[in-house]
């Protein structure tokens, strides 16, 4: 399991630009998408060897300094309270703001590690500008620039250092667990709901080890495991937006939880950018994948709009396409046993284990006749394959020239297992190595 790492900071202080920088140090898994207030962006980043989730608390655009003031308090106390770290960017062009100090004195009242960042340093007159920001009470600054990077490696040696080890993976006997995510009101609850209506195995639920995350054990069709519902977050004083990034938060937790997500979206909304964010997100973790199209006796339809509508989504997730879509009604509990159905046959896909004799016997005569592309006039010769010892579908290729194989061609290797073994649902990782 990875930690949790929220940026927090005013608008048009660079959180995004250094956000992205990160992330691409691990070839970005979001792109910024445009919602309706605000975007939204989470993904995966890693340093020195310890991987880390990283979220950016975007700004909001208000009308008045004081309701901003407000929800970005909100905001703030939301990301205190979930993340493991936090990184506090300011601006040495602006210098020290009213709306810094609101934030710095939030942050000076909690018992994490955090870290202020000063943004957009990039010559010796402003490192000594950067010397007012001591006043914010937060101790020693980091000056960095994240147009160009300069000055993050220092920032992220004492982030991961700061950081809580790893925790071994889970004892192997432990059931597999299916993750129940989405955006707030995409019916997450009530699919739970319905699911725990219908069946009479349950046998207790457990409290997960966050709050407001329960695990449901579940039996159903001769298999065990527990659905982790994510979508129990009622809080009293928080409007719809501060809602959401609780919700994308919990997401970011189960997922990481999780052997199977299931992806619920609202069809009246569509495969939006937030819920774009979440599947990219789970892809990334390596999980596998659901997506479940609920609401869809609300939306007006002929014969030709449920593959027009799956058709939209997997243009959206190329290149991993290979992902199972079920169109449900949760009210109408239409289909919601197809979709646990579609999540057992995921996830004994992702446990598969092919043997390496059937590998090479399969793939080795198909690689002869279609060879990776000459480079350089270098040929590359694939001679062996086998399944790594992991708890998701990943492939060594060994091979003479590892480094002259393209990702094209590794995607046409992809391909071609998922064409003759079935890892519908999940997604696999290639490796070339050095004979």
């Amino acid at each position: 399991m990875s930690s949790i790492v929220a940026i927090v900071g005013r608008p048009n202080v660079g959180k995004s630009t250094f956000f992205n920088r990160l992330i691409q140090r691990r070839e970005a898994i979001v792109d910024a998408v445009s919602g309706v207030t605000r975007d939204r962006h989470y993904g995966k980043s890693d340093w020195n060897g310890k991987e880390f989730s990283l979220i950016d608390t975007g700004g909001y655009v208000v009308g008045s300094d004081d309701v901003f003031e407000a929800e970005i308090d909100k905001q703030v106390e939301l990301a205190i309270e979930e993340a493991d770290a936090i990184i506090f960017i300011v601006d040495v062009e602006s210098g020290v703001t009213g709306m810094d100090e609101d934030v710095a004195k939030l942050l000076r009242k909690v018992n994490k590690p955090v870290f202020l960042a000063v943004n957009k340093v990039d010559n010796g007159k402003r490192a000594e500008d950067a010397v007012e920001f001591y006043s914010l009470g937060l101790g020693e600054y980091y000056t960095i620039a994240s147009i160009n990077g300069s000055g993050t490696g220092e920032l992220l040696d004492a982030l991961v250092d700061a950081l809580p080890e790893q925790e071994e993976a889970e004892e192997v006997d432990a059931l597999p667990r299916f993750a129940v995510v989405g955006r707030p009101n995409a019916g997450k609850s009530s699919f739970i709901n319905a699911l725990i209506g219908e069946d009479r195995y349950i046998v207790t639920d457990i409290a997960g080890t966050t709050r407001d995350s329960i695990d449901t054990k579940y039996n159903r069709y001769g298999f065990e495991f527990n659905l982790v519902d994510t979508a129990g977050i009622r809080r009293k004083t928080k409007v719809k937006e501060d809602l959401e990034f609780y919700s994308v938060m919990r997401s970011v937790r189960a997922i990481e939880h999780s052997d199977v997500c299931l992806l619920v979206l609202d069809a009246t909304r569509g495969f939006d950018g937030q819920v774009q964010n979440i599947f990219w997100l789970a892809e990334r973790n390596r999980k596998g994948i659901v997506i479940l199209v609920n609401k869809w006796d609300l939306v007006e339809k002929d014969h030709k709009s449920a593959k027009e509508f799956e058709t939209y989504i997997r243009k959206q997730i190329e290149p991993f396409t290979d992902v199972p879509i079920v169109f449900i009604s949760v009210l109408n509990k239409q289909r919601i046993f197809k979709a646990i159905e579609t999540a057992v046959e995921v996830y004994k896909n992702r446990s598969k284990k092919i043997k390496t004799s059937k590998l090479n016997d399969v793939l080795l005569p198909i690689i002869e006749n279609y060879p990776p592309p000459a480079t350089k006039g270098k040929f590359v010769k694939i001679k062996y394959i086998m399944q790594l010892p992991t708890p998701q579908p990943q492939f060594a290729f060994f091979c003479n020239l590892p480094q002259y194989v393209k990702e094209s061609y590794k995607r046409f290797l992809e391909n071609k297992l998922r064409e003759h073994f079935d890892f519908h649902g999940v997604p696999i990782s290639v490796y070339m190595r050095k004979k």
